[in-house]
């Protein structure tokens, strides 16, 4: 049983020399949903503080970022996140595309489903109360309905 654990603790420090590259891309405003969407202060707060640490190439890495396995885990759950959605590059998006987003984020917020639960347990500040969840969820449909009706879209779903 000792031999295991040493063998265990030996391999523990020896993955912490395998880090995880923790540098973001360049921020270019011009195509940042923020900007591009005008979005107002109070909104745009509760945006960053619940979604941009994994959705966007603003991502704030914590201590535990330092720690693997669980750089490796964070790393890779960010890039997953920003596949699916990166308002740091919302502009590069086709208006239906941008639409189909939009309607995600009201569905997945609707549904409980973000932030994540364990996103909130270490950012307790993104424990949205009902409220701003309704201010967000109304948001992102308000903005989703502008943009199909300025480019002639259906209905998600149609």
């Amino acid at each position: 049983m000792k031999k295991i654990f040493i063998i265990l603790l030996v391999a523990f420090i020896l993955i912490q020399f395998f880090r995880i590259d923790q540098n973001n891309p360049a921020p270019t405003p011009t195509m940042d949903f923020l900007t591009i969407k005008n979005t107002p202060e109070s909104t745009a707060a509760l945006i960053r503080t619940g979604c941009y640490d994994c959705h966007s190439n603003e991502s704030k890495y914590p201590w535990y970022a330092n720690v693997q396995p669980v750089a490796w885990f964070l790393k890779d759950h960010i890039e997953e996140a920003r596949k699916k959605l990166n308002f740091s590059t919302f502009a590069t998006y086709l208006p239906k595309r941008q639409a189909h987003k939009l309607y995600e984020a009201s569905e997945v917020l609707e549904n409980g489903e973000m932030p994540l639960d364990s996103y909130v347990l270490g950012h307790p500040e993104a424990d949205f109360s009902p409220e701003q969840k309704e201010q967000l969820i109304k948001y992102f449909k308000m903005l989703e309905s502008d943009t199909r009706l300025m480019n002639n879209l259906p209905p998600e779903g149609k």
